[in-house]
Order: C-alpha cells, then structure tokens, then sequence
C-alpha cells in the first residue's frame, strides 16, 4: 500500500449527515445504557467509609456534571467536522504521535471491558449457581467476553437491541435494590444518611469530597478523550452557529442523563456498603436477597447491561484507535479481538479490588489528553480544521517524523504532575496539559511548523457543519456516498 495511503483507513472517514442516525432522545437513551455500569458501585463504596451519603451524592454529581462538560466540549469536533478522536489527535500530538496517546486511551478501555464483562460473568454464574448449582465463573467469563466480541466485530445488531433494554429496566431495579438494602441497614440500626464508618474530620472531609468527585472524573475520562468518536454519529442541525443549539443532543445526554443514572449507581453502591459491608454489587445482592426469580432476573439484566456497555463506550472505541495504530491492514473486526484479549489478560477480577486509586491515576493522565484537545480545537484553531491534511502523510500534521512535541511534552508533563496531586488528578492533569500546549504551540511549535486554518482562519475552508459543510477525502469516497444518496 502506498505511504500516503497509510491514514486512510475507511472506517476513519469523517460521518457525513446520511450516517448521523442518533437522535438527541436516543443519544440519553445510550447515556443511560453506558451509564449502567456496576463498577460505579466500588465509588460509593469507598466515599461512604469517610464522608455521609448526602456528601457522597453531592461530590458524585459535581464530578459527573464536570466531566460531561468536559465530553460536550470534546464531543463538538465529532459534530463540526465527523472527526474521531484517534484522527483528530493527529492535530495536537502529529500523524505518528497521536498513536501514543491512543493507546493508552484504547488500553483503558480495553481494562474497562474487562471488569464489565467481569461483573457480567459473575451475574451469569449466579444465575447457574441458583438453578443448577454450577459455580464456574471464569468459564463463565471466557463465554460471556466471546460473545460480546463477536457481536461487536460482526454487528449482530438483534443481539445488541435486546441488550440495550437491559439498562432501563436496571435502573428500575437499583430503585428496589437500594429500598431492599436501607431497610436492612435500618434494621441493623444503620441509619444510611448519617452512618459513616470511619468519618473524616476538619480537612480530611475536603479531601475525601475531592477523591470521590475525582474518582467519578477518572471513571468517565475515557469518553472525555474520546467522545468525538461517537458524536460524529449524532444529529446535529447544518448551518448552526450556536454552539449549545449545536450541541443539544450532547448537552441533554452527558450532562443530563449521564449523572443522573451514574450518581444512581453510585447510591445503590453506598447503601449496599453500609447494610452488608461489601462493595461488588452481585455478592451483596447473593446475599440480602431470598426471592430467587427476582434474583435470577436481576442477574440476567446485569449480564445484558455490562454487554450494552461494553459494546458503545469501550469495544467500538478501543477497535476504531487500534484500526488507526495499524492502518487499513488492521480492520474493525481485529481491532475489537486485541481489544477484548487486553481485556482478559489484565485479570480484571483483581482490577475492581484497586479500582478507585486506578481512576486516580488514570484520570489525571487522561485529563491532560482532554485539556490539550480542547486548547488545541478551541482556542489555538478555533474549531477551524484542515480536514483533508489529517489524513495525508505529508500533511501539514506530520510536523518533525510525524511527532508534535509541543503536545507529548505537554502530556507527559501534565499527567505526570497530576500523579503528585491524586486527590486532584483530574483538575490538575486539564490544566497543566492544556497551559502548557497553549504556550508551546503557540509560540513555539506552530511558528515553526505553520498550520492553514491559522494563517488564514477562513470559516468556508475550515469550518464543517457550521457552514453546512461534508468532508470528503477523496473523489472515489464522494461518488459512492452520491450514488448511495441517490439510490435513497
């Protein structure tokens, strides 16, 4: 294959308005079933050993709602220009460079299928457990990660709707969960909105406020980085200067529904905590509850929801970075089976019991990817973008051997720095990252390797959907999606 043909892998394209199928209700839909995600029960867990459960909710809500800020500000390039993240980070961090980033992001999300598809296998071998009396869950995770994996590489698109409705209907069901388990905390003599089992005083209280609300940042700082990739599917209105007008699908699904359901899980987790003392949702549900239908039927809906989950906010995004790493060579379908083999080899089953100081550490080193994309699209471009170069190899984003080193510098240093601060990895990691880039690339890099849209900041040649504009890569790429217009 020729060297400059090397960026264009077709599932990289940008999204034309003809493949934008996702509606600003459906967009919360799939908020709320990514939201559905158990792991969130080892948060509350963890806050309420320090801080009472209304400061719990309180710090859960401020980190959620501040993180899908941080997704909407992202989430605009996917609906501008069609940009995915891996292609678009070939602006701030260069065509070689954006892959180191990447894969991180992918290896993140390749571990979070992992412990997904963990508590999906255990709810599986409960079900087995109650029937049949088989306790096999590591067969059951083998099963459960195949399934998943060949369903997203292969689109089997009926399995994935069933699933989908698996996450309403757990949200239901945390409702009776978390009356099921403060009546048992009451009848321990527990009362869930003062009990604390170790509470923090003075200072300490802030400290443990910031974990939890930094820990909520770390558990969503993958989509933060990495929301452009699935924004470029959502509908959005040509011809719209208004940014929140832009962006209202985004605006309703992250920071609407998204805290909502994820502050719910966040509750159940806490309330488990203090009536049984155990964090893993399955164990405490094995547990407190006797009526073994309600239980099978829970479990079931666990299985279905961590798939739903597994599906949109980790596999699909890990396969589309690691088809970027290895260009058209490495397809969709590869990418998703190194994904789900990271998943398994990490042991995520020894993942969950370190969770939360993981978020930590991950959050302040993703957080500076998010502050470096948003200096870079916002206010050195301007949401201008020279699309076509992005896939060119000779490009004016291929800069020094493909290496923009005013953005990996500003990485390493701010999310090495945020690593200091982990109560405050997330805030520290944005900021660092993003002041740095600004004053690097501004009045370094970016004078010595000029950039189009800076020079001539022109709207027509670099804006997308703003003034109703579809990028095409190529001719061949534009007759097809013509003549599939036309065939419409």
């Amino acid at each position: 294959m020729a060297k400059n043909q090397y960026l264009k892998s077709p599932d990289l394209f940008p999204v034309t308005e003809q493949n934008r199928l996702i509606s600003s209700f459906g967009f919360a839909v799939l908020w709320t079933s990514m939201a559905v995600v158990l792991a969130a029960f080892a948060i509350g867990g963890d806050a309420i050993q320090q801080i009472p459960l209304h400061l719990v909710i309180l710090a859960t809500l401020v980190g959620s709602v501040g993180i899908g800020v941080c997704m909407t500000l992202t989430g605009d390039i996917g609906i501008e220009h069609g940009l995915s993240f891996p292609v678009y980070m070939r602006a701030p961090f260069g065509t070689i460079g954006t892959h180191i980033p990447s894969i991180i992001r992918g290896f993140v999300a390749s571990c979070w299928f992992g412990v997904n598809t963990f508590f999906g296998a255990t709810g599986i071998n409960a079900i087995l457990f109650i029937l049949y009396g088989i306790d096999q869950w590591f067969l059951c995770f083998l099963v459960f990660a195949a399934l998943q994996l060949l369903n997203t590489a292969f689109g089997i698109k009926a399995i994935e709707k069933f699933a989908n409705l698996a996450a309403p209907i757990i949200v239901i069901i945390s409702g009776w969960m978390y009356l099921v388990l403060s009546d048992q905390a009451q009848a321990a003599g527990r009362n869930i909105w003062g009990w604390v089992e170790n509470p923090a005083t003075g200072t300490a209280v802030i400290g443990a406020f910031a974990i939890t609300a930094m820990a909520t940042m770390g558990f969503w700082g993958t989509l933060a980085a990495d929301m452009p990739s699935i924004s470029r599917f959502i509908k959005a209105p040509k011809h719209e200067r208004n940014w929140f007008k832009r962006n209202k699908a985004q605006l309703i699904g992250s920071i609407v529904a998204m805290p909502i359901v994820h502050t719910c899980m966040v509750i159940v987790g806490a309330v488990s905590y203090i009536a049984v003392f155990i964090s893993n949702p399955v164990d405490a549900l094995v547990e407190t509850s006797s009526n073994v239908v309600i239980l099978g039927i829970l479990m079931l809906m666990i299985a279905l929801a961590q798939w739903s989950t597994n599906t949109s906010s980790n596999l699909i995004p890990a396969a589309t970075i690691f088809s970027n790493v290895g260009g058209p060579r490495v397809p969709h379908w590869i990418g998703v089976m190194i994904a789900g083999l990271i998943g398994i080899l990490v042991q995520p089953w020894n993942l969950f019991s370190i969770i939360v100081p993981a978020l930590l550490i991950v959050g302040g080193i993703l957080a500076a990817i998010v502050g470096i994309l948003v200096v870079d699209y916002y206010i050195i471009r301007k949401r201008r973008v020279n699309v076509p170069d992005l896939y060119e190899e000779g490009g004016q984003y291929h800069y020094w051997k493909g290496l923009n080193l005013a953005g990996l510098f500003s990485w390493l240093i701010g999310g090495g720095v945020s690593l200091l601060i982990p109560s405050y990895s997330y805030l520290v990691g944005f900021a660092i990252g993003g002041l740095l880039y600004y004053i690097s690339a501004k009045y370094w890099w970016f004078r010595k390797y000029r950039q189009e849209e800076l020079e001539d900041p022109s709207d027509e040649r670099f804006l997308g959907l703003t003034v109703g504009r579809e990028w095409f890569i190529d001719e061949e790429e534009e007759e097809e999606i013509e003549q599939l217009a036309e065939e419409a």
